[in-house]
C-alpha cells in the first residue's frame, strides 16, 4: 500500500455523545471503519470480511490525528492505526 492514510473524528461527530459523557472516546467501531476504508481505497470493493484478529492498545480522543498502516494483499491484511507513535489498535482483516 502507498504511504500511511491519515484520518481525524471530529469532535461533532454523531458516534461521540454517548461514548463516553463527559470523556468522549473514538469507538473502535469508527476506528475500524477507517481500517477498511483505506485496504478499499487500495483494493477496491472487498466484499464480505472477517476480522480474525483485533486489538484495541490506547484510546482515540476526538481531534487526534491517526494514520492507518496496512500490510499484505487479498485475501488477508494486517493493520496498525497509529496516534503519533503511541498505537491506538492493530490487527488482521480476511476475505470471508
Amino acid at each position: 500500500m502507498r504511504g500511511p492514510m491519515e484520518f481525524v473524528v471530529e469532535h461533532g461527530h454523531p458516534c461521540l455523545p454517548g461514548h463516553f459523557p463527559g470523556r468522549p472516546l473514538v469507538p473502535g467501531v469508527v476506528v475500524l471503519d477507517h481500517v477498511l476504508a483505506a485496504i478499499e481505497a487500495v483494493h477496491g470493493p472487498l466484499g464480505p470480511l472477517r476480522l480474525p484478529q483485533v486489538k484495541f492498545a490506547n484510546p482515540l480522543l476526538p481531534g487526534e490525528a491517526a494514520s492507518i498502516e496496512i500490510e499484505g494483499a487479498a485475501p488477508r491484511w494486517r493493520f496498525r492505526v497509529l496516534r503519533g507513535v503511541t498505537l491506538v489498535a492493530s490487527g488482521e482483516v480476511a476475505l470471508a
